[in-house]
């Protein structure tokens, strides 16, 4: 007795799946770094910390969290500051780095979600 098989392979459908689910990964795993960069960053108005936006270029396949003053960058640095608790320099370094992990388990979350 003989069995067959046949496949069809789906390909570019896949390609298409496993793209849109590392977009949506990328937009969550951003997210999530611009929360834990928006409470580390030192208040004084609140005006930098509004100014936390991550973005997303689906293109390329990349994200950023980014802070839009025009002391982002010095208070960002300036390790000889001083803050209220829990605030500090390195605002979104810092996030950066630690959640490395979760933002890696973020986008292959997503990536497996869309293939299921």
């Amino acid at each position: 007795m003989t069995q067959r098989t046949q496949l069809t392979w789906n390909g570019d459908a896949v390609l298409h799946s496993t793209r849109e689910g590392a977009v949506r990964g990328l937009r969550l795993a951003a997210e999530h770094v611009l929360e834990r960069s928006r409470a580390r960053v030192p208040i004084e108005e609140g005006t930098l910390e509004r100014s936390g936006v991550a973005s997303v270029d689906e293109a390329a396949l990349t994200a950023g969290v980014s802070f839009d003053t025009p002391y982002a960058r010095r208070v960002h640095e300036d390790l000889t500051a001083r803050h209220d608790a829990g605030r500090t320099a390195k605002y979104l370094e810092g996030p950066t780095v630690e959640e490395a992990a979760t933002v890696a388990e973020i986008i292959a979350a997503q990536v497996r979600r869309s293939l299921g």
